[in-house]
C-alpha cells in the first residue's frame, strides 16, 4: 500500500513545510520567507535549506516491511548520506551511498553517487514503533513510501517542541547515520520535535531569528560561534549576537533558550578575524546574559580534543566524537532544566 501525502504529512516531524509536485513529497525545514532570506544572502547557504536536517518519520504498523525510492541531491558539502530505519529502538536497514568500513579517518571528501535509490526494508512481526531518520547532508525527495497491504499506520507524536538554530556541526556534520547527531539525541531526550534551522557556514544572523515560525517552540537550542571567529570581527559578533538573542526573546518570551558555546577546534590558536577564540564564549555569555531565559553552556569541553574523535581530525565530530558530545550535553541540559 502506497502511502498517500496526507498520511506521509501525519507520520513526519520536523518539516515546516510538505509538498507534493510531479508525483513526489518535498520536505522543507525552512519556511518560504525564510529561504528567500538565505537565496538573497547565499547561494550556497540557500541550497543547503533543502537538506533534511531533523526530518524523520515516526509511526506505529503492523507491516513486516516497508518500501521506500527517492531521489538524491546535494544539500551540502558532502557527498555521502544515509536513510535510516529503526524498529523499536534498533536500526534494521538503511538506505545509503557508502559501505562502513570506507568511511575511516578522514571521509569528508570523498566523492560519492547522488541521485534515485530504492529498497526494501524487513521490520518484523507484530506491532511496532517504526522511526525513519532523513539525511542532514542532503536533500531528500520521497517517490514513494510503501507498507504491506491492510497494515495499520498510525502516527507517533513527540509531546514538546524544540526549534534550532546553529552552524554546520547543528546540522549534522559528521555523522555516518543521522540519528547519531548530537541534536537529534537531546530532542529526543527532551521528547520534542526537532525542527532544525542550522546551516554549514553559518554565522549569527539577527534576520533568521526575527522570521517567527508558526507554532511557539517550548525550547530553543542555538549554537554558533566557531565561524563567526572566521568571519567576523569581535565587534561584528557582539552585534549580530545580541540583534539575534533579542529577536528570539521577543518571538518567543516563554521559550527556554540554551545556548552552546563552540566546541573544540584543532585551528583554534591561527589568527583569524574574531581574535582569541577562547574569548568568543565570553562575547556569546555577556549578549546573552540580557535575557532571563537564556541558559549558556560552555561548549569547548563537551567534545575530548582528540582529534580521533573528529571526521575531518580537525572541527567537525564524527559519530564517536556526537557519543561524546551528547553524553556531556545532555547532562547539562538536565541540570539546567532541574533547577
Amino acid at each position: 500500500m502506497k502511502l498517500n501525502l496526507s498520511q506521509i504529512k501525519e507520520i513526519t516531524l520536523g518539516a515546516v513545510r510538505i509538498e507534493e509536485a510531479d508525483n513526489a513529497v518535498h520536505f522543507y525545514r525552512f519556511t518560504k520567507h525564510q529561504q528567500e532570506l538565505y537565496k538573497a544572502r547565499s547561494s550556497d547557504f540557500y541550497k543547503k535549506t533543502f537538506a533534511t536536517s531533523g526530518v524523520k518519520m515516526r509511526f506505529r504498523t503492523d507491516s513486516q516491511s516497508i518500501f521506500m525510492n527517492v531521489d538524491i541531491s546535494s544539500g551540502s558539502s558532502r557527498k555521502y548520506f544515509c536513510i535510516e530505519v529503526l524498529v523499536n529502538g534498533k536500526r534494521v536497514g538503511a538506505i545509503k551511498n557508502f559501505n562502513d568500513p570506507q568511511m575511516v579517518g578522514n571521509f569528508t571528501k570523498m566523492q560519492l553517487p547522488f541521485g534515485n535509490f530504492s529498497e526494501s526494508i524487513s521490520l518484523g512481526a507484530g506491532e511496532k514503533e517504526v522511526c525513519i531518520y532523513f539525511p542532514w547532508s542532503v536533500a531528500t525527495v520521497l517517490n514513494e513510501l510503501s507498507i504491506d497491504d491492510g497494515s495499520f499506520i498510525e502516527p507517533v507524536k513527540p509531546a514538546k517542541k524544540l526549534l534550532v538554530f546553529g552552524d554546520s556541526i547543528t546540522q549534522g556534520y559528521d555523522a555516518l547515520y543521522p540519528s547519531n547527531k548530537y541534536i537529534t539525541r537531546i530532542a529526543e531526550m527532551l521528547d520534542a520535535q526537532e525542527y532544525n534551522k542550522a546551516i554549514g557556514g553559518e554565522i549569527y544572523f539577527p534576520e533568521l531569528a526575527r522570521s517567527r515560525e508558526d507554532f511557539d517552540p517550548d525550547y530553543i537550542l542555538v549554537s554558533y560561534g566557531s565561524n563567526d571567529w572566521s568571519k567576523c570581527t569581535k565587534e561584528k559578533l557582539t552585534q549580530n549576537c545580541k540583534e539575534f538573542y533579542r529577536n528570539l526573546n521577543d518571538n518567543y518570551p516563554n521559550a527556554k533558550i540554551l545556548v552552546i558555546t563552540p566546541i573544540w577546534r584543532k585551528d583554534m590558536n591561527e589568527s583569524r578575524p574574531g581574535g582569541d577564540f577562547m574569548s568568543v564564549a565570553e562575547t556569546i555569555q555577556n549578549q546573552a546574559a540580557e535575557f532571563p531565559n537564556i541558559s549558556v553552556i560552555y561548549g569547548f569541553d563537551l567534545v575530548p580534543q582528540d582529534e580521533a574523535l573528529f571526521a575531518d581530525l580537525t572541527l567537525h565530530p564524527n559519530d564517536k566524537g556526537f557519543d561524546r558530545h551528547f553524553e556531556n550535553l545532555s547532562k547539562k541540559i538536565k541540570d539546567i532544566l532541574q533547577k
